[in-house]
């Protein structure tokens, strides 16, 4: 079970959202174009503080509810199962990336 969103800054940004029941945990990875850049496994324990963090920054912007979603911040959100395909989001390569210096511009 798992969802894709994409970048608001457009390109070939992604992340992927995703639970693996077995470990207990949700995993989410950022992608560029079919490399993942980057994961990070959340305990299932966690999700709802990560949950009503989310649901506070929504009601905070004004934004609408949207389907499965419940306005009380001890309700969970129902989760849309999504399973994106390896098209979508490419073979996952443990290789290290060079290292290379540039500027940041915060």
């Amino acid at each position: 079970m798992g969802d894709l969103f994409t970048d608001m800054r457009g390109g070939d940004r992604r992340m992927r959202v995703s639970y693996h029941e077995g470990r207990g945990a949700v995993v989410v990875s950022l992608w560029a174009d079919t490399v993942c850049r980057g994961t990070f496994q959340l305990a299932v324990t966690d999700v709802p503080r990560l949950v009503a963090l989310l649901s506070h920054v929504e009601r905070s912007a004004g934004t609408t509810s949207m389907p499965g979603h419940h306005d009380d911040l001890t309700d969970a959100v129902t989760p849309q199962p999504v399973t994106p395909s390896p098209e979508q989001t490419g073979d996952v390569h443990r290789t290290a990336l060079p290292t290379v210096r540039t500027p940041r511009v915060a």
